[in-house]
């Protein structure tokens, strides 16, 4: 009975940020895809739906048994990263090809993302961490799932929605930027990359909205379509001029020990290969592909680097809390 025990009481400690770990993997498998590694992609799908159905679990446990920690928690801005795996994990679904268990996580985070949008911007502070783009994140993720949704089932109406999703997410960036410490780029443990990150998953969404337009559909006309082309790009070229600045700032100031906030260094990586390598193809320039798949790579490792990290500190959690 002391191993149940312990596992209970090491999972009841952890902290909401490592739900940046699910939104990690899955856009991994995302950019493996992307990358025709079928058999890595569907390997870290599997990691990543494991993950996810462990954290909803446990959402669902503790709002029956505990709402006001819930709702406590769903106050702080980490609480948006179930949003953002839902997305992210229902697009790597719609990619496979199915989209009924995809179009269910999407009203999932479309439910969620209201509601604790409302709880996380209200509670707002000055000088905050990283993770205050989170807001951003999260809308950016339900606009890439609600645009890849819209290409692959030919909706119109549900792209018009990613659209206003897309504003609606740079336009939360840009609230969320002068309250961000910039002190976090050379103190932050992990989650100061949430900055590049979500100007990435932007970018992401951008070229979905791109490559969702279709003869079938007619979405965009030309004026739209190059608006979109612009703002895309743009988007990419911060997010890239954002990552430069915060890897010559880990160099200056290194912290190599493991925190569970590292998760959002990888999934700032990985987005930001998974933007470059959808961006390629959207945008017409096959020549970020290259760049893309070099990004992509050095994002498998920092996940491999973080997990072995992670898994020591299970180890250490579990014997901690086993009963003497």
């Amino acid at each position: 009975m002391s191993g149940p025990v312990s596992v209970r009481a090491w999972w009841a400690q952890r902290p909401p940020a490592v739900g940046a770990a699910v939104t990690a993997t899955g856009i991994l498998s995302v950019g493996l895809r992307l990358t025709a590694y079928e058999v890595l992609s569907r390997i870290a799908l599997v990691l990543a739906c494991a993950a996810w159905l462990g954290l909803a679990a446990d959402s669902g446990v503790r709002l029956v048994r505990d709402r006001e920690r819930w709702w406590a928690d769903a106050r702080r801005p980490q609480s948006l990263t179930a949003v953002a795996a839902t997305a992210v994990l229902g697009t790597r679904i719609s990619l496979a090809g199915r989209p009924a268990p995809a179009e269910a996580l999407l009203v999932a985070a479309a439910v969620l993302w209201p509601l604790l949008v409302v709880a996380v911007v209200g509670n707002w502070q000055r000088r905050m961490p990283g993770s205050v783009f989170l807001c951003c994140v999260a809308t950016q993720g339900l606009a890439v799932l609600g645009a890849t949704l819209a290409g692959t089932e030919a909706t119109a109406w549900l792209a018009h929605a990613a659209l206003v999703l897309f504003g609606l997410g740079l336009v939360l960036y840009g609230f969320a930027l002068p309250r961000f410490d910039l002190r976090q780029v050379t103190e932050g443990w992990g989650d100061h990359w949430v900055a590049g990150g979500a100007l990435a998953l932007s970018a992401l969404a951008g070229s979905e909205l791109l490559a969702a337009d279709s003869a079938h559909l007619y979405l965009w006309n030309d004026d739209d379509r190059g608006v979109l082309r612009v703002v895309t790009s743009a988007l990419l070229v911060l997010d890239l001029a954002w990552c430069a600045v915060l890897l010559v700032a880990e160099a200056a100031r290194p912290r190599p020990r493991y925190d569970a906030r590292r998760w959002a260094t990888v999934f700032a990586l990985g987005m930001t290969a998974a933007a470059v390598l959808s961006a390629a193809t959207a945008l017409g320039a096959p020549w970020l592909k290259g760049p893309g798949q070099v990004l992509l790579w050095i994002a498998v490792a920092a996940w491999g680097a973080v997990a072995v990290g992670a898994a020591a500190e299970v180890r250490a959690g579990l014997r901690s809390t086993a009963p003497r």
